[in-house]
């Protein structure tokens, strides 16, 4: 039965969810005969909204972060957290005081544990919300761009990131990706995801967007965006293309400050515009706003989240969107240095914005929202006219009808055999060979056994086993190698180098994961020490691919575009010659030493 619950509390039943939508019938019977009668869903819906408090529609506006691993009883420290955050104690109270339309996962905030876990989680949160008089189910969202930005770790299936994504070029692969990724998610009760990130990444400097784009050719990146939204729109999940009107070219990082787009009209249609059409196009059910500045698209120094110019202008009438757009984070710096954070939601509203993004106080920014209105600078009309598009897309879900998940759906689904098998198989296909001299790979086990594996060990994206230098050495041993691991470090110490290089005497082969790697970087000193042992140095560039440009005298370097365990475990795969390396550059890697110089073009990638 759809509607039981996976813990041991009672859920309420369709006919308790469809109560709500009780006083309809007549509502419709007398718009039946109208001539110019709205379809009957958009019906259903206005009758709700009409029926709504001010209030109500209020926080229906707004996706809010909440404290705990349970709706009703989290953990003392997250009663504590909300309480200081927000003035609640749990998730439930959240929405009896706020009525909010959206609650966000995040795995700090102690959302996601185990899925069964978050399946209650959602469950709870919806029976929180239609038990309340006028109740609607919550939409549920969350980042799960996969690669580096994961919400929902072990056991549900973790795929390779955008950039390897793009390295594979494969649109059947990005919308099977989609597909699992939204089955699982689906299965959870998240029914929004804020992906695929659309924005085109031609800045090599771009410390926030980088390997979470597809890459730097925008029709490339247009028809992965777009197999993307169909795979996870398909299982169910509204799929939200970030972050418009495109992020990809800032040297400057929006949760810490503000970036300024200098491209002209011109050059944004061309480069920035191309995947945001082509998610539109798609059916992309929403579209999520940058903290950024763009002049060449309006000339107020305004974030592009509170610009009318951008948001209803280009967006809405330019390039006919009539989905939900979201903000960004409205906690991020990028949007609260020009204005104060009451102000900030107001503006966002104005500009055509239909979901306010955990503000950084959620108090402060719904009663700005409700003061606008009695001070008539919104009309309750824009409010309604954004509840419409939230109330299509809860519909369009089948939240109306179906909030609830179950403990069989989340068995069934979550990390099942199959997903896991197809994420490997995606993976074989994006590690990129750029550097083989002396046809140094595939490592043979017969003259090469005994291997170190150094490296950069960055924090491991959710859920995955972690650290890098330990999964990679863990994969070559279990593919017949002897491999040892030693953590260096992203900025490895002269002492950590010469373990390192005393550590190297006793291995027939080094293998080194860089981490973004600059021109100052102490990990240039690192492989070019190990280098001038002897022994035979494979690089892997467990983020940015440009870090071959500073180390030019490694005798192999991969491309693995990000650290996750699938992708690492295929990196070892491609090293012992188990499969080939099949991934070409989504970006131009140009020379450290002269960046109008391209070193490995778009399309590059060697193979055996």
């Amino acid at each position: 039965m759809h509607h039981a619950g996976t813990g041991n509390t009672p859920t309420p039943s369709r006919r308790t969810v469809l109560a709500a939508t009780a006083g309809l019938t007549a509502a419709l019977a007398l718009t039946a005969n109208a001539a110019h009668a709205a379809p009957p869903a958009d019906e259903r819906l206005r009758a709700l909204i009409a029926g709504m408090t001010l209030e109500e529609k209020v926080g229906q506006l707004f996706v809010m972060r909440v404290y705990g691993h349970s709706a009703t009883d989290p953990d003392q420290a997250d009663i504590d957290a909300n309480l200081k955050e927000i003035g609640v104690r749990t998730a439930a109270e959240l929405i009896a005081k706020y009525r909010v339309g959206g609650i966000i996962y995040f795995t700090w905030a102690h959302n996601t544990r185990d899925p069964h876990q978050i399946a209650d989680l959602s469950n709870g949160i919806q029976k929180a919300s239609l038990g309340r008089p006028r109740g609607l189910p919550v939409l549920i969202a969350t980042d799960q761009e996969h690669g580096i930005i994961a919400r929902v770790g072990k056991p549900a299936t973790l795929f390779p990131g955008a950039m390897a994504i793009g390295a594979m070029g494969s649109r059947s692969d990005a919308r099977t990706l989609g597909r699992i990724a939204g089955a699982e998610l689906s299965a959870l009760g998240i029914r929004q995801d804020y992906s695929p990130d659309a924005d085109v990444n031609v800045n090599p400097a771009n410390p926030v967007i980088g390997v979470r784009s597809f890459g730097a050719d925008p029709d490339a990146v247009a028809g992965l965006v777009a197999a993307q939204v169909q795979g996870y729109q398909a299982s169910g999940v509204a799929a939200t293309a970030k972050h418009f009107p495109g992020h990809g070219d800032t040297a400057v990082d929006s949760h810490f400050g503000f970036p300024v787009i200098t491209h002209s009209r011109e050059l944004w249609e061309k480069l920035d515009a191309v995947p945001f059409r082509a998610a539109i196009r798609a059916g992309i059910e929403a579209i999520m706003t940058a903290h950024i500045m763009v002049p060449a698209l309006d000339g107020s120094s305004d974030p592009a989240t509170l610009s009318h110019p951008i948001l209803t202008g280009i967006l809405r009438e330019e390039l006919g969107y009539d989905g939900v757009v979201v903000t960004d984070s409205l906690g991020m710096e990028g949007v609260r240095q020009k204005y104060g954070d009451d102000r900030v939601p107001v503006l966002a509203l104005k500009a055509g914005v239909d979901q306010l993004l955990n503000p950084p106080s959620l108090d402060v920014a719904w009663n700005a929202v409700l003061k606008a209105v009695h001070d008539g600078e919104l009309t309750e009309a824009r409010l309604d006219e954004s509840l419409l598009r939230v109330l299509r897309l809860k519909s369009k879900l089948g939240l109306l009808d179906r909030p609830y998940v179950t403990a069989d759906g989340v068995d069934r689904t979550v990390g099942a055999p199959e997903h896991l098998r197809t994420a490997d198989r995606i993976a074989d296909r994006t590690t990129t060979l750029l550097v083989n001299k002396r046809d140094l790979l595939p490592l043979s086990r017969v003259t090469h056994p005994k291997v170190l594996v150094l490296g950069a060990d960055p924090a491991s994206p959710t859920g995955t086993d972690g650290p890098p230098t330990t999964v990679l050495a863990n994969a070559l041993t279990e593919l017949g190698f002897t491999a040892t691991a030693l953590s260096t470090g992203t900025a490895p110490s002269s002492a950590t180098i010469d373990k390192a290089v005393t550590a190297a005497g006793n291995a027939d082969a080094v293998v080194v994961g860089t981490h973004n790697v600059s021109a100052t970087s102490s990990q240039r000193t690192l492989v070019n020490q190990l280098i001038a042992t002897g022994r035979p140095v494979i690089a892997i560039a467990v983020r940015n691919p440009y870090d071959v440009a500073q180390l030019p005298d490694a005798e192999a370097y991969l491309a693995s575009y990000s650290w996750t365990d699938v992708e690492l475990r295929a990196a070892a795969r491609v090293i012992a010659g188990r499969v080939k390396p099949r991934g070409k550059l989504p970006v131009p890697v140009q020379r450290a030493d002269d960046p109008a110089q391209v070193l490995y073009p778009i399309g590059y990638g060697l193979s055996y």
